[in-house]
């Protein structure tokens, strides 16, 4: 069950409601630095706009492909440990605005997970330390530490017990 607090809305839908949970100038301001990491080459740059200008947490070595899509309004609410990577296109969301509600939930990805190009991680989930995520899953609930975990619903795709930084080792041999 993914950990997030909600609130409710009357009339439009949440998304009308954006600019009484979060200033404007904050959502343009983090879209620009969002946008200058997702096509910077450069790790050490990106995770120092991630840290000082967006506030996330970020541990060291950890890197992010080109095109990550962090949240915009919320990517404080964004932890990542040390010496994961972050594939390709992968989209990391803090909030989410419905129709009659939106949501808030922190985003806790532990140390030397792997999460697969195209993925989209989803408010207040927990992914362990040493998971991987398998390219274009939907992260719609915690992930355990070291398991192998993929599509839409998510699931595990372990066949044995072998932890998934064995499961990487096997394949490439």
């Amino acid at each position: 069950m993914r950990k997030v607090t909600r609130y409710p809305v009357e009339g439009h839908n949440a998304l009308w409601h954006i600019y009484k949970t979060v200033s404007p100038w904050k959502g343009v301001r983090n879209f620009i630095w969002i946008q200058l990491s997702r096509y910077c080459p450069i790790l050490s740059v990106k995770n120092w706009i991630y840290r000082r200008m967006l506030g996330m947490k970020v541990g060291k070595h950890t890197a992010f492909g080109l095109m990550v899509m962090v949240d915009v309004f919320f990517p404080e609410k964004i932890t990542v440990g040390e010496n994961s990577v972050i594939g390709y296109n992968t989209t990391i969301l803090a909030h989410e605005y419905l129709i009659k509600e939106y949501r808030l939930g922190e985003v806790i990805i532990g140390e030397n997970v792997l999460i697969g190009a195209n993925s989209t991680i989803l408010p207040g989930v927990t992914i362990g330390d040493g998971a991987v995520v398998a390219a274009g899953a939907v992260v719609h609930k915690d992930v355990a530490p070291g398991a192998f975990v993929g599509g839409n619903p998510l699931r595990d795709l372990s066949r044995s017990n072998a932890s998934a930084e064995e499961i990487v080792i096997k394949a490439d041999e």
